[in-house]
């Protein structure tokens, strides 16, 4: 797949470091009214994590989501989530019968920033899944996208756009 050329420097975080590097990467396009989707169905579930899949399309443009699912967070936590197994299934299999691709998961950080926690860098086993990330700690909602591989964090280009608005 031909990857866009992002000419920007990135972050990868690590114990208590910060190394800024220069990477290629996919750009990822949603709309609009999946971000307030995910907003919404996070806030309702505070104080603990919200989370879901993310599904879609995949070229040589780079990444385009289609559809946004919203799973249970098994362990009804705030600072940590586990998928509700059987959803997920479900949610593999509608996107199967949909024609998509799993392009991820997102989680809400119902009081830390929108980057990944160090749990969930351990935890990032799928190098070709993308980690969204909200952040509900400040007034105004943050949602970033992240590629995590061998523990190596890198911040991902996220487009949200509208019919008025694309890019």
């Amino acid at each position: 797949m031909r990857r866009q050329r992002a000419d920007l420097t990135l972050q990868e975080t690590t114990k208590n470091k910060v190394i800024k590097q220069r990477c290629e990467m996919n750009i990822i396009r949603m709309e609009y009214p999946f971000l307030d989707e995910i907003v919404k169905y996070a806030k309702e579930h505070l104080p603990e994590e919200a989370c879901g899949l993310i599904a879609g399309e995949e070229n040589e443009d780079g990444r385009l989501i289609k559809k946004v699912y919203y799973l249970t967070n098994v362990d009804h936590a705030e600072d940590h989530f586990t998928l509700d197994p059987k959803e997920q299934l479900e949610a593999i299999k509608d996107m199967r019968a949909n024609g998509l691709k799993p392009l991820g998961n997102w989680h809400s950080h119902p009081s830390s920033p929108s980057r990944p926690s160090d749990e969930d860098i351990k935890l990032a086993y799928d190098p070709n899944a993308s980690y969204m990330i909200l952040s509900l700690m400040a007034e105004n909602p943050v949602l970033n996208s992240f590629h995590i591989e061998d523990g190596k964090v890198t911040k991902e280009d996220l487009r949200i756009y509208s019919e008025e608005y694309y890019f």
